[in-house]
């Protein structure tokens, strides 16, 4: 798979397929760029190569119909704002209008083409509508590791068209790490699986049993696992379908000898929110009309002792409901102890994400993935259609 810095770029049309998924407030205005910034060594680089820049990413989830609290024009103005240059926007990323823009660009300039699932063809990875993206470029270079995991047009059946392709920066640098965590690590290898369902994890939960020394289980998840040991739960998330799953994960775990933890306490309320009266008790006696929000305590305490001699940290999922305040001292406790490990720790998802970034604590982290959905498939040992695509480039032209 070529990076960008092998492929000719000088005076060449540069389609670059970025992840400008970024959160919107009610008002349209953007409350953290986080992910635009992410892309700007593999923007800047291009510039710095004479190349000129087409954008083209998705935001949120219009179905495939033109939804205006999903245009891409306030990302355009933030970044313009942030690379202190114009961008040009355009107001569709196919057709007549996208290609007379293309055409008419200059070295070093920058187009961003709207939202690519305004098309519902984007995400059936349509030949057609691949073949019109790949028609406003010479070159193709996909940054977009958090999409990796889909095999749609603009980052899969493009490649079909391209004579050439090559990975972006912060791509090559997200499985870089992720390379580094799961193909040969520096031991002990630890990773603490957070968030609210098994049933979303039971692949990366099973696959990890396999690679790991430690295992850390938190979050909501964790009292389906506690449930499964004949603990009550009270009103916890707890999957009751998922008993036999989490039993099995379990033995998997005792079988291979790999250390697994789970909470010895918790924070529990009887309903969610801010102003929730709250107590911190055992997971022994956790209130039959209680829920169970936040890890506690000494599991922090023990958490954090698990990681004492960790080389390598990977982490996914939050410890609680940490966006409401009574909730979030477990996982911003986690997020302490996790930078201040003497490993290498890499995090990944939105929400832990989030969390790092709260506690303070992001520069102390060696890597924070821009990936959620597709850090977990690469935990999983699954491939990655965006990357298969970039390694089988111009095989429909």
């Amino acid at each position: 798979m070529k990076s960008v810095r092998d492929v000719a770029i000088a005076g060449k049309r540069v389609f670059i397929r970025v992840d400008f998924n970024v959160p919107l407030d009610d008002q349209g205005h953007i409350t953290d760029d986080t992910r635009i910034k992410a892309h700007f060594p593999t923007i800047r680089y291009v510039l710095d190569q004479k190349g000129k820049v087409i954008l083209a990413s998705h935001l949120g989830r219009p179905k495939g119909k033109r939804v205006e609290k999903y245009s891409l024009k306030p990302v355009s103005r933030r970044l313009s704002e942030l690379l202190g240059r114009p961008i040009i926007f355009v107001d569709d990323c196919v057709g007549p209008e996208a290609e007379k823009a293309v055409a008419a660009m200059k070295e070093g300039e920058i187009v961003l083409l709207e939202n690519l699932r305004f098309h519902a063809e984007e995400e059936k990875n349509d030949k057609g509508f691949a073949r019109e993206l790949a028609r406003l470029c010479d070159v193709y270079v996909d940054d977009a590791f958090a999409v990796a995991h889909r095999g749609h047009a603009s980052n899969a059946g493009i490649t079909g068209y391209v004579s050439e392709c090559a990975a972006g920066l912060l791509l090559s640098r997200e499985l870089d790490y992720l390379k580094k965590a799961t193909e040969d690590p520096v031991r002990p290898l630890v990773a603490i699986i957070g968030g609210a369902k098994v049933s979303d994890k039971i692949g990366v939960l099973e696959k990890l049993t396999e690679k790991v020394d430690t295992l850390i289980i938190g979050g909501g998840m964790a009292f389906t696992f506690l449930r499964a040991l004949g603990h009550e739960v009270g009103k916890s998330l707890c999957e009751q379908d998922m008993l036999d799953v989490a039993r099995s994960i379990m033995a998997k775990a005792g079988e291979r000898h790999v250390r697994l933890y789970l909470p010895v306490d918790c924070v529990v309320a009887q309903q969610a929110s801010v102003d929730a009266v709250t107590k911190c008790v055992t997971v022994q006696e956790i209130p039959k009309e209680w829920m169970a929000l936040d890890i506690g305590p000494a599991s922090t305490t023990l958490f954090g002792e698990a990681l004492a001699d960790a080389r390598t940290i990977v982490w996914n999922g939050p410890m609680g409901m940490f966006e409401l305040a009574p909730f979030s001292r477990g996982t911003f406790g986690l997020v302490t102890f996790v930078a201040s490990a003497h490993a290498l720790s890499i995090v990944g998802g939105g929400d832990t994400d989030t969390a790092v970034h709260q506690a303070g604590e992001a520069a102390r982290i060696s890597y924070i993935s821009t990936g959620g959905g597709a850090f977990l498939e690469v935990l999983e040992g699954k491939t990655m259609p965006a990357v298969e695509a970039l390694e089988t480039c111009g095989g429909e032209r």
